[in-house]
């Protein structure tokens, strides 16, 4: 009964958390294009709340291994709400300048690196091994509910005060923090026992410094490394969705090769959520169980020919089809990383080899976008779209040969498999 009630604790605390972050880059993005009218301003945006993911990397992982992860993630949504309600404040006059809405996503994106790697590595601390699929493809569920959910809330509260989706952001980001605080791991499973955040402090003053802190830091990239399943599997996804950017480039494709205005390009957008939400439905009731590495591979090539569909079509019709494929491959994908890599790694070391992993996967968003703005600058949208699948269909084909302990992974790990 503690389990489930700690799983609807995760998945509760986790749909609140990805509605405010889904409202939040909503109401972002529009409020400092209204402020300067510069779409350069909306890549700096992104980049600032990027940031603290890759310069914090050798901190956060450490920080999610040594202490209690409901604890770290549960400051991390405070540290947030705060931020939200700094916000609220802050737009009660006009502004005139976005610099501040920076350094504040800068605060947004610090306390989201403290926070993804621990709630990331939960699944795997409070189910057994052979339930984690089951886990995360509900967690697959319920982030697809929060994507769809947020920026519709966010459109809405906008609309009526600009002011009022930080008010949301704010309730939502809290209401996850006392939620996430109510998942208890399994016994055989904790990495760590339950702390109140005084012992926590008691235990940062005996913490090791210097060369040992160092050394404990960079064990996530040392794990990746030495493992070819999890550095295949991350830099599968690194690769793969570095090349395969096309969703940046909707709105030219939509323009001058599909001729379709507005509602077309809402269209498409829609077509990836209904494909990502359909399969990651169909993984909740049937999750991968065999063949999993060779699903992976499989799922990276189909995105690539479907992107490679999307660049050559004129058809409106094609192009939504191919989004929908596009979409659902992407989500198999993830399932299967988001649980192998958790399963394969051991315990103590989870938060900082999946503080390494969000540093790739945020770096590999935020770079494919600029790679696919760059490319159809040079080869228009439709190159520079066959272009991006080509590559990550080369991608799923060199890793299949460099990474054979990969494409060998038949079920994931149990915990007897992994010690």
């Amino acid at each position: 009964m503690d389990g489930r009630r700690s799983v609807a604790a995760l998945l509760a605390s986790l749909l609140t958390s990805s509605m405010a972050t889904a409202t939040l880059d909503t109401v972002l993005g529009i409020q400092v294009f209204a402020i300067s009218g510069r779409p350069l301003d909306l890549g700096l945006l992104g980049l600032a709340a990027f940031a603290p993911a890759a310069l914090f990397v050798l901190v956060t992982g450490s920080v999610a291994d040594r202490f209690d992860r409901r604890w770290v993630v549960a400051w991390g949504h405070v540290v947030q709400a705060i931020a939200a309600a700094v916000l609220f404040f802050y737009l009660a006059d006009v502004p005139t300048t976005v610099v501040p809405i920076f350094a504040i996503a800068f605060v947004f994106g610090l306390a989201r690196a403290f926070a993804d790697p621990p709630a990331r590595a939960l699944p795997a601390d409070i189910v057994p091994a052979e339930r984690v699929p089951w886990v995360v493809a509900r967690s697959s569920v319920t982030w697809q509910i929060a994507t769809i959910l947020g920026p519709v809330l966010g459109g809405f509260l906008y609309a009526a005060d600009i002011r009022w989706p930080y008010i949301a952001v704010f309730v939502l980001l809290v209401s996850s923090s006392a939620l996430v605080l109510m998942v208890h791991a399994a016994p055989t499973h904790a990495q760590m026992p339950d702390r109140e955040p005084e012992s926590i402090a008691a235990q940062i003053v005996e913490a090791p410094s210097g060369r040992a802190h160092l050394d404990e830091a960079v064990e996530g990239f040392r794990f990746i490394r030495r493992h070819p399943v999890v550095l295949g599997a991350i830099s599968l996804d690194l690769f793969a969705v570095l090349f395969g950017g096309a969703v940046a480039l909707l709105p030219a494709i939509a323009e001058e090769r599909l001729h379709v205005g507005a509602v077309g390009v809402g269209w498409l957008r829609a077509a990836s959520g209904i494909g990502a939400a359909a399969v990651t439905l169909f993984l909740a009731v049937r999750p991968v169980q065999r063949k999993v590495g060779r699903r992976l591979l499989g799922a990276v090539a189909t995105f690539g020919v479907a992107t490679i569909v999307l660049g050559v079509t004129r058809s409106f019709a094609v192009a939504f089809v191919a989004l929908l494929v596009l979409a659902g491959a992407d989500s198999i994908s993830v399932f299967i990383r988001a649980t192998l890599v958790p399963l394969v790694t051991p315990p103590d070391k989870r938060g900082r080899v999946l503080a390494v992993e969000n540093v790739f996967i945020g770096a590999s968003n935020e770079l494919g976008a600029f790679e696919s703005g760059v490319a159809g600058q040079i080869l228009g949208p439709g190159g520079a779209v066959v272009l991006g699948g080509v590559a990550t269909l080369a991608v799923a084909l060199t890793w299949a040969r460099a990474f054979p302990a990969l494409r060998r992974v038949d079920r994931f790990p149990t915990p007897s498999s992994t010690t």
